[in-house]
Order: C-alpha cells, then sequence, then structure tokens
C-alpha cells in the first residue's frame, strides 16, 4: 500500500487526540481519548484497503465486459490486435487507462505478447493476468482465436458468477456474525457492570467476622479499572479476529475482512468506553 497524504494526515490527528489523552490520564476520559487517537490513525489506512478490495473487484468486471466485446469483435473477422484498438475508446471504469495503454502499444507495432503481458503487469490482478496469459499462448499458438477468446470470456463469468453465488450464500452467515459479536459484547457489559459487582458485594459480607476470609479477600483483591481493561482487551481481540473471519467467510479474503474488524472494534471500543463513562 503506498503511503498518501491522507495516511500522514490521520496519523498526525491520532497523535495530537493521543497526547492530549495524556493530560487525563487516572481519570475515566483517558482510555477513550487514546483509544479514539490510535482509531482515528488507523482510519485512512482501512479506508485504502476497502478502495483497494473496490478496484479489485471493478477490474474484474470491467476486464469481464472487456473480454465479452473483444470476442464480439474478433467473431467479426477483425484481428484481436485491431479489435482492442477499436476497443479503446469505450467506457471500462477503473480498467480504461490499462486499456489504452495497450492499445497504443499495439499501434506503435509493440507485439502482442509483450503488450499483453505489460497489460497484465499494470492492472496486478490474478484473475486477469491468468486470463491475459491464455490469450497470449492462444495468440501464439495460432488456431480460431475467436473460439479460444469465448472459452476463456465463459471461463472468466464462470468465476465471477460463482463469486457472487457464494456472496449470496454467505450474506446470512456475515449477517449472524455481527449479530454474535453484540450479543457476546451485551454478556461481557452485564458481567461487568452487573454480575461482577454482585460478586465482589457477596464476598464482601462473607469477609464479616471471618479474618482468614478478609486476609484471602485483601490479597486477591482486583481494581475496577483492571477489570474494565481485561474486558475491553477481550473485546477487541474478539473483535478483530471476528472481522478477518467474516471476511474470509463473505469476500474469500482476510484483506477484505480488514473493515469489517476494524467496524467491530471501534464498536466494541466505543460502546465499552462509553459504559465505563456512565456506568462506572
Amino acid at each position: 500500500m503506498e503511503i498518501k497524504k491522507s495516511h500522514y494526515i490521520g496519523m498526525g490527528v491520532g497523535l495530537i487526540i493521543i497526547i492530549v489523552s495524556l493530560f487525563f490520564t487516572g481519570t475515566k476520559v483517558f482510555f477513550l481519548l487514546f483509544g479514539s487517537g490510535i482509531l482515528v490513525g488507523a482510519l485512512p489506512f482501512v479506508i485504502s484497503l476497502v478502495n483497494e478490495t473496490k478496484e479489485e473487484n471493478e477490474k474484474e468486471e470491467m476486464f469481464l465486459e472487456f473480454t465479452r466485446n473483444l470476442v464480439e469483435s474478433v467473431k467479426t473477422g477483425t484481428p484481436i490486435s485491431r479489435s482492442i484498438i477499436n476497443l479503446k475508446d469505450k467506457a471500462y471504469g477503473v480498467l480504461g487507462p490499462h486499456i489504452k495503454k495497450l492499445a497504443n502499444q499495439i499501434s506503435l507495432g509493440i507485439p502482442l505478447s509483450s503488450a499483453l503481458n505489460v497489460f497484465a503487469k499494470d492492472v496486478n490482478n490474478k484473475t486477469v493476468s491468468r486470463t491475459i496469459t491464455l490469450i497470449g499462448e492462444a495468440e501464439t499458438a495460432g488456431g480460431d482465436i475467436g473460439e479460444i477468446l469465448e472459452a476463456v470470456a465463459e471461463a472468466v463469468n464462470m468465476s465471477d458468477k460463482l463469486k457472487k453465488e457464494r456472496k449470496a450464500a454467505i450474506s446470512t452467515l456475515v449477517i449472524q456474525g455481527y449479530i454474535i459479536f453484540i450479543v457476546f459484547m451485551i454478556i461481557i457489559l452485564i458481567m461487568e457492570f452487573q454480575i461482577l459487582p454482585m460478586v465482589s458485594g457477596i464476598a464482601e459480607l462473607g469477609t464479616i467476622g471471618t479474618g482468614t476470609f478478609a486476609n484471602m479477600a485483601a490479597g486477591q483483591a482486583i481494581s475496577q479499572e483492571d477489570i474494565s481493561n481485561s474486558f475491553l482487551y477481550l473485546l477487541l481481540i474478539q473483535g478483530f479476529f471476528t472481522g478477518l473471519t467474516i471476511g474470509k467467510l463473505g469476500e474469500g479474503g482476510f484483506k477484505a475482512g480488514i473493515k469489517h474488524s476494524f467496524a467491530l472494534m471501534f464498536l466494541s471500543f466505543s460502546v465499552s468506553a462509553v459504559a465505563n463513562i456512565v456506568l462506572g
């Protein structure tokens, strides 16, 4: 990932918030400010990852459209090189500049196989690179290029269709993952602010007139702040790995799960911090 101006701005703002939080050390607001600074600093990187994922999906969709148009053109008897040149001015979204570069290279007399290799490197997408390799090999080997291109386009179309079907089938599991995490978070908060204080009160009653009990309780005393921090870390870790799992199931990659991890960690941190201020 290329570090951009927005990344530096996010890190700068996050650092300022963290420095400000140091003035509130020992107060309930400290963790809210400190965590907010970390989240603000990480936000630009998460947004970049989300945009990269969207761009990758758009590349595959536009390449499928380009392949279909190329098949139709070649089937009319137009050579593949001329077909690519004829298609360069069509709207292919994020893939448009790469297709224009490919067509310009062919116009300058660069061999098709070399131009296709450059195109695959510039696009930097596994599906596109694999398909371009097949087209280049087919063009070099000869034969009916129209039928070969049609088979390649059908394979790309089938791959895209399977991805969409898997995403639709898995969408329910993604929603369930969010619901399960929210239920888990509610249980943790109930334990922190309801059950543990009640158990602590019962333990204090048990120490009346029992010196040994009192000494044990004193030796094992845990502050409310330590308990709150432990539960917060538990929620953040659970949110991070739950998000990665949701991304892997829903979109087929852990990289896509970063946005889910960030959303769940942000949710758990915000709810926990506010609950500690209001109920703590």
